[in-house]
């Protein structure tokens, strides 16, 4: 009988993403509330310092598939290292980040073990025994309560959603003999942009521009580097080569859930608002009073974002 749950981490460079730690603070949630043991999952190469970083989280298990063949991520590799990992423990519940990453995972472990899946997930409760995943649909304009039949099932949940919270204990580390099987593709080159910038799904504060910028994001920028925030920027932004595709929030870009957002010159198109309408705090800026952002915002600033954003980047200056 299929019990226990089961969250696989996610780390770049020997560095966790934050996903996985609210992943693993969720998967000791639900562990606790139905009294079976929480086990974490790490893949990678050179790993040995990094199963001990997880143990405050409050896994019982930690299973580390250290290998050279998984130093970079394939997904074949990945899927077939992790189903057999999960064969054997056979879980109830597999919890991973909904991280570009793990949503390309998550969806061929569901294809390889015959699972549901419930993506995107931004809650996870018990009813009577039973998961039920909360989770946007239809370009997040109806949030749905589903459930899974069978096991194991699965769940992707949003970044920047669960809350992360410490439960330590001393957990067993356990090594797995991996056996990466047959990989049809290869990592040949990596080119990453030399920034420090704040990952756009991870930021706690993001300040996003559109056409109403007019391609000129630099009072965004201020203000964004004031509150330690990142920049975002709407789909037309992108195609008018404003900003990279890497800035874009969206149902075709980045789905994230910042504590604050602030939508900047952006009329607030269902798909832009399919990315970000989870945010904590909304604050829209708009000379069109009927811009549909605003029916989003919790509050809403009518005027030129070239005058109020520059006016708002000093009343925080002061502050700080």
């Amino acid at each position: 009988m299929a019990q226990g749950i089961f969250v696989i981490t996610e780390q770049r460079e020997g560095t966790f993403r934050k996903v996985s730690f609210e992943a693993l603070s969720e998967g000791r949630r639900l562990a606790d509330a139905k009294n079976v043991p929480l086990v974490a999952v790490l893949c990678g190469s050179g790993l040995e310092a990094l199963a001990g970083d997880l143990e405050k989280y409050g896994p019982d298990l930690i299973l580390v598939a250290d290998d050279p063949a998984l130093a970079e991520y394939t997904t074949d590799a990945f899927t077939n290292v992790i189903a057999e990992a999960v064969k054997a423990q056979d879980p109830e519940l597999i919890i991973i980040g909904a991280s570009i990453t793990g949503k390309d995972l998550s969806a061929r472990l569901a294809a390889r073990l015959d699972a549901g899946l419930a993506m995107d997930c931004v809650g996870v409760r018990l009813d009577g025994g039973d998961f039920v995943f909360t989770r946007p649909m239809y370009g997040g304009k109806v949030v749905a309560d589903v459930t899974i039949d069978g096991t194991p099932k699965i769940a992707a949940l949003r970044p920047n959603v669960m809350t992360i919270t410490e439960a330590p204990r001393s957990a067993a580390v356990e090594k797995l003999a991996v056996q990466v099987g047959d990989v049809k593709t290869t990592v040949v080159e990596r080119k990453l942009e030399a920034t420090d910038k704040v990952e756009l799904t991870e930021a706690d504060i993001i300040v996003s521009g559109g056409r109403g910028t007019a391609g000129d994001f630099s009072v965004l920028e201020d203000l964004a580097n004031t509150l330690g925030g990142a920049v975002g920027a709407s789909r037309t932004a992108v195609d008018e080569g404003w900003r990279p595709h890497s800035d874009q929030v969206g149902q075709t870009g980045k789905v994230v859930s910042p504590n604050l957002y602030v939508a900047c010159g952006i009329s607030g198109a269902i798909q832009h608002l399919a990315g970000m309408s989870t945010s904590k705090v909304i604050v829209a800026i708009n000379k069109d009073p009927e811009a549909p952002i605003f029916s989003k915002a919790d509050y809403g600033i009518v005027g030129d974002l070239f005058k109020v954003v520059p006016a708002v980047t000093e009343e925080v200056k002061k502050l700080k």
